[in-house]
């Protein structure tokens, strides 16, 4: 089914951010992994397996809309040193991500293509109830029990692993 070009090229450019979080989540996650902090690289590594499944969405309606996927394209990454600059960092990413899919599910509302608006508003939820709800949790606790408490709370126990 031949696609709007103009939407085609929006989800390209959303692609580029699901291909950015993608590898700022592993890299965060390796790294929380060899600072000994199981869970937040549980988690994180978790995250870019998610951020591959947005997308691999993004890749197959690109397709079906008759368009061509672009995966040569990233956004900046954002690597933090510090557990708070890589939650925020990724949090970051996240608000970015959030912007542009309500500007891209609006383009769909104009160009009439109320399936890939659907996709988008279920990727939008997932990005605001899901990804980023939790990174802003993490630093509120980080502001609670402070920065120790909550490093020593994201180690894992080889009991646990």
């Amino acid at each position: 089914m031949k696609g709007d070009a103009g939407i085609i090229t929006i989800l390209n450019g959303l692609l580029a951010g699901e291909l950015t979080a993608i590898d700022q989540y592993l890299i965060h996650g390796e790294m929380y992994a060899n600072f000994g902090f199981g869970h937040l690289a549980e988690h994180s590594l978790h995250e870019s397996d998610h951020e591959r499944q947005h997308a691999r969405a993004l890749i197959q309606r690109i397709l079906f809309l008759e368009g061509t996927p672009d995966l040569s394209k990233r956004n900046p990454l954002k690597i933090g040193s510090t557990v708070p600059e890589m939650l925020q960092a990724d949090l970051d990413v996240e608000y970015h991500v959030v912007g542009e899919l309500k500007k891209a599910i609006a383009a769909c509302e104009t160009a009439r293509d109320y399936v890939t608006r659907d996709m988008l508003v279920s990727q939008l939820e997932d990005t605001e109830m899901d990804h980023a709800y939790w990174l802003e949790q993490q630093l509120r606790l980080i502001g609670f029990v402070g920065l120790q408490n909550y490093q020593q709370s994201q180690m894992k126990s080889e009991a646990s692993s």
